[in-house]
């Protein structure tokens, strides 16, 4: 197997969660390169990133409405880019044991459409944006927080350990970061901070829409599936339970493959998300775990 053969491979059999970060990345090392490139050269280079980025000016908009979704691609810098992935990493990775991984797409995407919205009609709208000229959004993080919110959504009450404060409840996390994009929008950056808070919003609103059995994003999940599927996992998925019997005295083993219906699977999921909700998560085996984490990845 050639090298790009096993990139290909890696990437198509990675998790949703890995692929995001994986092409955020690439696109930053790439977008990078080509600046490095065309500083050497003296070529004009913000042209690329003016093409992408999302505006403030619907007018403007309207000639490139790509820029809604490759607003998200582009990062500032290496700070700006480490500290979303860092949370995507975290947070998808929790949000694909409750949820399929098509529903982190659906989180993901609209989170960063809403929160460019809300950036767009914010600088349009409130008078402390008069007069700012351009302006223009990018970066995750209206897709981050909309993971992120949405997962702590689903499980308020579970624990994060953390290095330095020990065991955190989720919302506390997701809260703490809300609250802090609300106070420094005086300071600097506001468009960013609202769309952090579109993003937050939308994964609130739908997570606990969810909850209540509305999937109030069906639509959007149908119209782009296509797109989406480029980011889910091809890899086959393996059973559950592999036993192996083999008899006294026979020369010959019998090998059963048990796999658990998808009802079963979902009394079993139920169940184990009762014993969080009263114990919290680490009150749950390592087996527990794992089951738990694998039904996520295997939807």
């Amino acid at each position: 197997m050639s090298a790009a053969d096993k990139i290909r491979h890696k990437f198509q059999t990675a998790s949703v969660v890995e692929k995001l970060i994986g092409i955020n990345v690439l696109v930053f090392i790439l977008f990078y390169v080509f600046k490095t490139i065309a500083f050497l050269f003296q070529l004009p280079s913000d042209f690329l990133l003016e093409w992408l980025v999302f505006p403030k000016e619907p007018g403007e908009y309207i000639f490139k409405p790509w820029s809604i979704i490759t607003y998200s691609f582009m990062h500032s810098g290496i700070w700006h880019i480490l500290s979303n992935m860092l949370i995507l990493y975290y947070a998808g990775n929790y949000f694909l044991s409750y949820f399929p991984s098509k529903k982190l797409l659906t989180f993901y995407f609209l989170g960063v459409i809403v929160g460019g919205m809300v950036y767009m009609l914010s600088y349009n709208l409130f008078p402390a944006f008069q007069g700012t000229g351009r302006s223009y959004l990018l970066g995750a993080s209206a897709g981050v927080m909309a993971v992120l919110v949405g997962i702590a959504t689903r499980i308020p009450n579970m624990g994060i350990r953390l290095l330095i404060l020990g065991n955190i409840k989720f919302w506390y996390i997701a809260a703490f970061l809300v609250v802090l994009d609300v106070v420094q929008i005086p300071f600097g950056n506001a468009g960013g901070h609202l769309a952090h808070l579109g993003g937050a919003l939308f994964g609130y609103f739908y997570s606990s829409q969810l909850a209540k059995g509305n999937d109030i994003a069906s639509g959007f999940e149908k119209s782009v599936i296509w797109f989406l599927a480029l980011f889910e996992s091809s890899g086959k998925s393996k059973p559950i339970m592999r036993t192996v019997y083999k008899r006294t005295g026979q020369t010959t083993s019998k090998t059963v493959s048990s796999k658990i219906t998808k009802t079963e699977k979902q009394e079993k999921i139920d169940s184990i998300l009762d014993k969080i909700s009263k114990s919290g998560y680490d009150s749950l085996t390592k087996q527990e775990k794992d089951f738990l984490f694998n039904a996520g990845k295997d939807n």
